[in-house]
């Protein structure tokens, strides 16, 4: 988790613990993609796991922009840039 965010992550408070947890890392992955850098298959890894518990395109297109909103980062742009990638670690190009 980023040391300087003081912004809260669009969760759904039915979800259990454990599927908070993986969402909540996914957003995670996002932010060490615009602020670091992010392996790409601990990505892709977190990513598998949000849309488990996320699997409409809707609600995880809702819960994006919830995101962007409050964080200012779009987990579907760092998510094609680390699709498009075959680096092993990639990081956002501004």
């Amino acid at each position: 988790m980023s040391a300087n965010n003081s912004y809260q992550y669009p969760i759904d408070l039915s979800w259990t613990g454990e599927e908070m947890a993986a969402v909540i890392s996914f957003f995670n992955q996002v932010e060490d993609f615009y602020e670091s850098k992010v392996s790409r298959e601990a990505f892709l890894t977190a990513y598998h796991q949000f849309k488990q518990v996320v699997p409409s395109k809707m609600a995880e297109k809702q819960l994006d922009r919830e995101f962007e909103k409050a964080s200012g980062y779009s987990s579907y742009r760092a998510l094609q840039e680390v699709t498009k990638s075959e680096r092993q670690f990639v990081k956002h190009q501004a």
